[in-house]
């Protein structure tokens, strides 16, 4: 067995988990990958980047939910020359995620990266949550818009963040029992979490 780990992060909108990521991904010199991921799937698909993009963290119709199992990507993505559905998008984006977790230390920031790597023997799955006001703020000045808009953003988001794992996962986005540690960034802020993250992460995989 190697010694790669796997850090996999779900988070609601505006608690810092990409920030957060990045400071991990720099202090251990390894990739985090976020809309990475998208370039990735396009390219090794040979489909347009823009077909991930609208799938982006989206629930499924359902079109191919019940056959996934015992199909290969390629079969799915040929099932239906005029339709591509987000199951079969989720199944090529998934592919890469397994092998990148074969090949390299990284973190994985979304897309149900807990649950497709559940049988990966050196993973953490975190999920951040931050107070609303705090949320509410970091986005207005982030996106240049009001706190109202803001919340509205937010709101729309974690519904289909949520809406999304929990039907790929069978899981509950955002509860405890779904991941190994769940942090309310708010307290220690962004680095303040890192840190103290490292410091488990250093315990937990002798790294």
């Amino acid at each position: 067995m190697n010694n790669h780990f796997v850090i996999n992060i779900g988070r609601q909108l505006g608690s810092g988990g990409r920030s957060i990521a990045n400071l991990l991904s720099l202090h251990y010199g390894i990739t985090a990958y976020d809309r990475k991921l998208i370039e990735l799937a396009a390219k090794e698909s040979g489909l347009s980047q823009e077909f991930f993009e609208n799938a982006d963290e989206k629930k499924s119709h359902g079109f191919f939910h019940s056959i996934f199992s015992n199909r290969s990507a390629a079969n799915a993505l040929t099932h239906n020359d005029s339709y591509l559905s987000n199951d079969a998008l989720f199944k090529v984006q998934s592919d890469i995620i397994r092998d990148l977790a074969e090949k390299e230390s990284c973190i994985f920031i979304g897309r149900c990266a807990d649950y497709i790597l559940r049988d990966h023997p050196r993973s953490l799955n975190l999920f951040f949550t931050a107070n609303l006001e705090d949320r509410v703020a970091r986005m207005a000045s982030e996106k240049g818009i009001t706190p109202e808009q803001a919340e509205e953003l937010i709101e729309k988001t974690d519904r289909s963040r949520a809406g999304y794992y929990n039907y790929y996962s069978g899981k509950t986005w955002g509860a405890a029992e779904s991941y190994d540690l769940c942090i309310n960034t708010s307290h220690l802020g962004h680095e303040g979490t890192a840190e103290m993250l490292i410091e488990h992460i250093e315990r937990r995989f002798r790294v």
